[in-house]
C-alpha cells in the first residue's frame, strides 16, 4: 500500500496544508493509506481528529513513499526524504532550480504543481488556476480598503456618489477573478492585457476592454515578453490611462522572467490623491516601479500595496482547492491501488523536474 505523507508547511506566513480531511477519505477509499503530520492542518483551522476521522494516521511523514506539500521543500527537509521517494508541491523549477538539484542528489521524484500543462485533460489539476482564483478574490478586498472612495454607486438623502473606477492589468484567472468581483462590489470596471484574445472573456464579465494597441500572445496561453520597443510604447500608453482610475489591480506574469513593468512612477504621480495600486506581482519584482514587494507604501498620496501569498490569507478555501488539485494528479498516477507514475502521459512528463537521480530537461 502506497504511503502519502503531509507535512506541516513551515515557511513564513503559510497557512496552509496540501491535504485536507475530504481529500484524504477519496484518497483512502482508493487504497492509499494517509500519514499527517502533528498540526499540519492548524493554519487551516483543521484539527488533527478531523484527519484521523478520515482515515489519516497522525505521525512522521518524511517517510511516506510519496509526500505532499504546498512549497518547496527546504534543504532541511530534502534530507528528511527516503531515496526513491516522490515529492508532489510547488518546486519552482524556473526561479529556484537549486531545488531540483537537491531533489536529484537525493535521488527524490520531484513534481512540479505549476508545470502542469493548461490542457482540458489536466484542468482539475491546474493548482497555479486555483490558487490564482483565491488571490484574484482577496485583492480586491484589499483595493477595497484601501481606497477611500465607495466602491458601489451610492444614493442617499446627501446625493448620489459615483462607483468607483477599477482597471486590472494582465486577465489570466487571478484578473478575470478581481474583474468579477470587483463587478460585484459594485465598482466600473475595466480589464487590459496584450492577449487580445482575451477581450471577449473580459467583456463577458460587463467590464469594458481597454485597447492599447499592443499584443503579445505567447504558447500556452501566457502572454509573451515583450521588445524594449514594445515595452516603451505600452507604458506610455499605460501612463496616459492609468490616471482615470480609482483602483489599478496588476496581475501580469510572464513565466520564468521578471514581472513586466506596466505602472511607472509618473503614472502614479498623475493618479488622483486617495487611489490604490494594488500589485499582485510583487513576488517577481512587481508590475509597478514603487512596488515595494511585501509592503504597502504611500507616493504622492497614492497607496501602493504588494501582497505575498494572498492564498495563505484564506487557507480554508485556499487548501480545499489545493488538495483537489493535488488529489486528481495523484489519482492519475494510480494503478491497481499504488502511485506508479507513468512518465509516457504528457501531463506527468511535463511537471516531472527530477526523477529519482535523473535532472529532467524541464528543470535543467
Amino acid at each position: 500500500m502506497t504511503l502519502i505523507g503531509v507535512p506541516r508547511e513551515t515557511a513564513t506566513g503559510e497557512r496552509r496544508v496540501a491535504l485536507v480531511p475530504k481529500v484524504v477519505e477519496r484518497l483512502h477509499g482508493e487504497g492509499l493509506a494517509v500519514m499527517v503530520e502533528i498540526g499540519a492542518g492548524a493554519g487551516a483551522l483543521i484539527p488533527d481528529e478531523q484527519y484521523e476521522q478520515a482515515g489519516a494516521t497522525i505521525g512522521d511523514p518524511w517517510s511516506a513513499d510519496v509526500v505532499v506539500k504546498v512549497n518547496p521543500p527546504t534543504a532541511d527537509e530534502i534530507g528528511l526524504l527516503n531515496p526513491g521517494s516522490t515529492v508532489i508541491g510547488f518546486l519552482e523549477p524556473h526561479t529556484s532550480p537549486e531545488i531540483a538539484e537537491q531533489l536529484r542528489r537525493a535521488g527524490v521524484t520531484g513534481f512540479a504543481m505549476e508545470a502542469v500543462p493548461r490542457i482540458s485533460r489536466a484542468q482539475s489539476m491546474d493548482a497555479l488556476s486555483s490558487q490564482a482564483n483565491v488571490a484574484g478574490y482577496k485583492v480586491v478586498l484589499l483595493a477595497a480598503e484601501y481606497c477611500t472612495r465607495f466602491f458601489p454607486m451610492l444614493t442617499t438623502a446627501a446625493g448620489t456618489v459615483k462607483p468607483a473606477t477599477v482597471l486590472v492589468l494582465g486577465v489570466g484567472v487571478a484578473g478575470l477573478q478581481a474583474l468579477a468581483t470587483a463587478r460585484r462590489l459594485g465598482a466600473r470596471t475595466t480589464g487590459f492585457d496584450v492577449r487580445p484574445e482575451v477581450a471577449e472573456q473580459v467583456r463577458s464579465l460587463s467590464a469594458q476592454w481597454l485597447e492599447l494597441g499592443v499584443k503579445a500572445s505567447g504558447e500556452g496561453g501566457y502572454a509573451r515578453a515583450l521588445t524594449a520597443e514594445e515595452q516603451t510604447e505600452q507604458q506610455r500608453r499605460l501612463t496616459e490611462a492609468v490616471s482615470g482610475f480609482d483602483v489599478v489591480i496588476t496581475t501580469a506574469l510572464v513565466p520564468g522572467r521578471p514581472a513586466p513593468r506596466l505602472v511607472t512612477a509618473e503614472a502614479v504621480r498623475r493618479m488622483r490623491p486617495g487611489s490604490v495600486v494594488v500589485d499582485l506581482a510583487g513576488e517577481t519584482g512587481g508590475n509597478c516601479e514603487l512596488t515595494v514587494p511585501g509592503e504597502t507604501v504611500v507616493r504622492d498620496d497614492v497607496t501602493i500595496a504588494s501582497p505575498l501569498n494572498l492564498p495563505a490569507t484564506m487557507p480554508e478555501h485556499a487548501s480545499e482547492l489545493y488538495a483537489r488539485n493535488v488529489q486528481a494528479l495523484l489519482e492519475l498516477m494510480l494503478t491497481d491501488g499504488k502511485i506508479t507514475p507513468d512518465l509516457s502521459d504528457e501531463i506527468l512528463a511535463a511537471c516531472c523536474v527530477t526523477r529519482g537521480s535523473d535532472l529532467l530537461a524541464e528543470a535543467r
